[in-house]
């Protein structure tokens, strides 16, 4: 693999992130609690976002209930723990597994009609898998939901890490997940999976002519989505002490799903990490300073974003770089002529 200046750049990068919280917490001590979590929760946005970009951005299928993927890993690892007494982390690999055969009915039935069917299956979907959560108190608490003993990774104390948080380890496992799925979906964008989901998403039944198979390929793109979701829900569960069906299953937390994508730029690689640190971001700093009026100040904000900048924030950086690009060539261009007159004077 040629070692590139982006590559060297990300690798920088990534060291700096994983590096971050210890640096923060010998400065802050418990006071870094809060800055790791709001980094967690961000690696969760960014995941997921970059999860349902496969599936959405890429291959253009609008899917509105990936909570219910996401909501069955959280399950996954609750269940085992409290029913079972096994380590939630099992969910990471027991949430997948349940989330295969699921994905793979729901695009088997709808991928092979057209219009809108998709979309209301996943909403269907994400909304029978919230009843079932509801009513099933026996396996899944109910409305009460589980209670999540959080594992300690090391004592609560120990010198030789500047006494930091338990926190830490989760804000890496957060870290590696959201990287997984970030290179996933740039190893997609790049390969030939990629190329016949975009072709799909620009023109089906073009690429059906030209022998794609249409409905295999969209069923690849949400297994794989699915997949990732059912993940970083199974890790939402170990990091969080609760979970219920208004935690992780509400139709709300697909929507903030696609959101993710449309605010940084659905189809790219690098939107959907953008629009996840924004949200994150944003809305923790929302809260502090327009209190109840936040989520009004946060829709007035995604309204414009979607209004003037269709393609997303990173579309919309493109774009305003394109224009500046070529008035700085020219500039560029008349300075050499002038330096090109003046030396031949």
């Amino acid at each position: 693999m040629k070692i590139t200046r982006t590559r060297i750049l990300l690798a920088v990068a990534l060291i700096a992130l994983a590096v971050f919280p210890i640096i923060l917490t010998a400065v802050q001590g418990r006071r870094a609690n809060t800055t790791i979590t709001l980094f967690i929760f961000m690696f969760i946005w960014v995941g997921l976002g970059s999860a349902w970009n496969i599936l959405g951005g890429y291959a253009g299928q609008l899917s509105l209930g990936h909570a219910a993927f996401y909501g069955i890993g959280a399950y996954a690892a609750a269940i085992l723990l409290d029913k079972f007494g096994i380590s939630g982390w099992w969910g990471l690999i027991a949430g997948p597994l349940v989330v295969i055969p699921i994905a793979w009915v729901i695009g088997w039935i709808t991928f092979r009609l057209r219009g809108p069917y998709f979309a209301l299956a996943t909403i269907a979907v994400g909304e029978i898998v919230f009843l079932l959560a509801k009513n099933f108190p026996d396996i899944t608490g109910g409305s009460v939901g589980i209670e999540v003993r959080r594992m300690e990774f090391w004592p609560r104390d120990p010198s030789w890490l500047f006494g930091s948080p338990p926190r830490i380890p989760y804000y890496w496992i957060g870290l590696l997940l959201a990287a997984l799925v970030i290179y996933v979906s740039w190893w997609i964008s790049r390969n030939k999976i990629g190329y016949y989901l975009r072709a799909i998403r620009e023109d089906e039944d073009t690429a059906a002519t030209i022998g794609i198979d249409t409905t295999r390929y969209k069923i690849y793109a949400l297994v794989i989505s699915a997949i990732f979701a059912a993940t970083i829900g199974a890790f939402r569960a170990n990091f969080s002490v609760h979970i219920d069906p208004e935690v992780v299953l509400l139709l709300g937390f697909s929507v903030e799903m696609v959101l993710v994508a449309i605010i940084g730029g659905m189809g790219t690689v690098w939107g959907p990490v953008i629009g996840g640190v924004l949200l994150t971001i944003a809305g923790d700093w929302f809260i502090d300073i327009f209190g109840e009026a936040n989520q009004l100040v946060f829709g007035i904000m995604l309204v414009l974003i979607i209004l003037f900048l269709p393609e997303g924030l990173l579309g919309g950086a493109k774009e305003l770089w394109a224009r500046l690009r070529p008035a700085t060539e020219a500039g560029q261009d008349e300075t050499q002529v002038e330096e090109a007159e003046n030396v031949a004077a």
